[in-house]
């Protein structure tokens, strides 16, 4: 049964619907799944909860979901590039959980490792609204939060090369929370911009392995919009 879709459309029309948890790659607007975003958007599905670093900016990545007001909660931790985010955010439209972002990271991966919990250190979320109605508990003098892991209905992942069976290999810093967003879909479609046959990837290469992949399509030019460009003279 072969893993690859003629489309983003195609891919997800049958497995995203009203109030699902959605998680996507992506850093800024680094690495994010783009053709796949802007699928989702146009299935017209809503009250979405999303999983992502952060939200996009107004009309680009996430925050055209934003735009069509198909996100009722986001879970993230950045939001400083959206205007639309904090017009939403502050008047009531849009419930924000702001996550630090290494535990954001290890939430991912320990939904997609299985592991329901984890107890993260006091320098994260201790004394903040981070805690408030979790449990802390107490080793050797140190304070420990307990952080619930993260699992999603669908994923949306980028990675730069696959093969037919989802073997992936990611482009340098545009892995950043692709592989943990992938590891966390219970069905996780993943967007590539070069896909080649089975058996074609050194082994030693992959970045993540095809079990965790059940969806293909290829973007071969993605537009990789810069989020803030700065130049030198």
């Amino acid at each position: 049964m072969t893993k690859v879709y003629d489309n983003a459309k195609s891919a997800l029309a049958d497995i995203v619907a009203d109030d699902q948890t959605i998680a996507v790659g992506g850093f800024g607007l680094c690495g994010i799944p783009e053709a796949l975003i802007y699928a989702l958007k146009e299935t017209g599905v809503k009250n979405l909860t999303c999983i992502s670093n952060n939200a996009g900016v107004d009309d680009f990545g996430l925050g055209l979901l934003l735009q069509t007001q198909q996100i009722k909660k986001m879970i993230a931790s950045y939001v400083g590039e959206n205007k639309e985010f904090e017009r939403q955010f502050l008047s009531g439209e849009l419930e924000v959980e702001l996550t630090p972002q290494g535990t954001l990271a290890e939430k991912l991966r320990a939904g997609g490792a299985g592991i329901p919990a984890f107890l993260q250190k006091q320098v994260t979320g201790i004394g903040t609204q981070v805690a408030d109605g979790k449990e802390i508990r107490e080793f050797d003098g140190v304070k420990y939060l307990m952080e619930h892991s993260l699992v999603a209905d669908a994923s949306l992942a980028k990675t730069y090369k696959a093969d037919k069976m989802g073997n992936l290999i990611f482009n340098k810093t545009a892995r950043n929370f692709n592989p943990d967003v992938a590891t966390a879909g219970k069905i996780t479609v993943v967007e590539v911009e070069e896909l080649v046959e089975t058996g074609e990837l050194d082994p030693d290469e992959i970045h993540l392995p095809g079990i965790y992949v059940h969806r293909i399509v290829v973007n071969a030019n993605p537009e990789k919009r810069i989020e803030q460009r700065t130049i030198k003279n």
